[in-house]
């Protein structure tokens, strides 16, 4: 199963000089993909315990659309193993004008990571 979800980055996001987006923004992404994972499969929020594994790969900035994808790829008995990844699918053009952007011919990996989800016995609604 999985999950993905799209949106731009925008100058609230940017944290840093130069429209810099924090990396941590990222993982608040990842967060709401798990929750949307544990839903299909619990039926229940669950909670994200740890990430095990967190790769920054390449710079985000404002305006820059993320896409961001998740799936289940180990499930224990409360315990749920997810692997994400967030990709920069859109570039602002500032150079050619303040409105200008493009479409990637490929996206850029901006960040991978390894997680681990909690959902208790008691709060599982679907097998």
């Amino acid at each position: 199963m999985k999950s993905l979800i799209r949106l731009r980055m925008s100058t609230h996001d940017a944290h840093y000089g130069g429209n810099l987006v924090d990396g941590a923004r990222m993982l608040q992404l990842f967060g709401d993909v798990a929750t949307e994972l544990l839903i299909r499969n619990d039926g229940d929020e669950g909670l994200f315990r740890a990430y095990d594994n967190v790769e920054f790969l390449a710079p985000v900035y404002a305006g820059d659309y993320i896409e961001a994808e998740g799936e289940i790829i180990e499930c224990g008995k409360t315990s749920r193993k997810m692997r994400f990844e967030a990709r920069k699918v859109i570039v602002p053009l500032p150079y050619i004008n303040d409105s200008a952007a493009d479409v990637l011919d490929e996206p850029v990996v901006v960040c991978r990571a390894t997680g681990t989800c909690v959902v208790p016995k008691d709060k599982q609604r679907k097998k």
